[in-house]
């Protein structure tokens, strides 16, 4: 009995240290992926951060595996945003009446951490949540529609950007930094492919997002056409007047300029390992 016990533990120790070399020579270096999923602004326009019209959104990456806890990742995304005062359930908003969409693209560098160790193709490490931290720089140009007609925002100074008038105002950057903090989930389905499903909030620098921020209407910065109509500028800076009830007065706040805009995506994805083989010690 004695010796069929030794038998037991000497194989399981034997078959203990083959995994752990086997593992230990097959590195999980690192990752190729993809992502689909939904993206939504949070700012002057959504300013109860209600998740109730989302937009397309994707995004490629590159992660390089440090450890088998923590990695850093390279990516590129794209994010269609938008919103519309007509969703809010605030009287002020609806009467404001604003609107926008803007085109989104960014690349970041972020570090990620495993919560578990993750090792793809070994039973017992193909699973594990993941949170991350990085920087990243984005452009957008928000525009909006007026008679079926795109206009892009930014040059038409909505809030006297770029006017004589308002010196101090000047055009805002179409480029700005992003936060991102990342939350997910990955599972491999076997040793080369993984899937993966996260989210992202992005803070970022900017309140010009959405085109609106805390300064005032500014409507007589806005010259008339030649004929004497009112300029796409002039209409669009204050959409008021289509509610009947026009609340575009010089001195009126547009926005909230305290607090800065925001944006999140929520993808799921499939990414595929590069591993790298080197020999085990003994």
């Amino acid at each position: 009995m004695f010796k069929k016990l030794l038998i037991v533990i000497s194989l399981f120790i034997v078959t203990s240290s083959a995994k752990a070399q086997l593992m230990e020579s097959f590195l999980h270096s690192g990752e190729i992926g993809i992502g689909v999923g939904m993206g939504h602004y949070f700012g002057d326009l959504n300013p109860e951060i209600r998740f109730n019209r989302p937009k397309a959104a994707f995004g490629l990456f590159y992660r390089k595996q440090l450890s088998n806890y923590i990695s850093v990742r390279l990516s590129g995304e794209y994010t269609l945003l938008g919103y519309s005062d007509r969703y809010s359930n605030n009287d002020v908003q609806r009467t404001r009446n604003l609107s926008f969409n803007s085109n989104v693209w960014e690349v970041g560098i972020s570090g990620d951490f495993n919560f578990f160790r993750y090792q793809p193709g070994f039973q017992g490490y193909s699973f594990t949540p993941y949170v991350g931290l990085g920087i990243g720089a984005f452009s957008y140009d928000p525009y909006a529609f007026l008679g079926g007609q795109k206009y892009f925002l930014r040059l038409f100074g909505t809030e006297g950007q770029g006017s004589p008038l308002y010196l101090e105002r000047t055009v805002y950057n179409p480029i700005a930094i992003s936060i991102p903090f990342t939350f997910g989930l990955k599972y491999a389905l076997n040793a080369r492919t993984n899937v993966f499903g996260e989210l992202i909030y992005r803070f970022t620098n900017t309140d010009f997002l959405d085109d609106v921020s805390g300064q005032t209407y500014a409507p007589d910065a806005f010259a008339p056409l030649p004929d004497g109509s009112p300029s796409p500028a002039f209409l669009l800076q204050d959409r008021s007047y289509e509610t009947g009830t026009s609340i575009g007065l010089k001195g009126r706040q547009r926005g909230n300029s305290l607090k800065a805009d925001a944006f999140a995506t929520i993808k799921v994805g499939i990414s595929f390992n590069l591993q790298r083989y080197r020999c085990p010690t003994y």
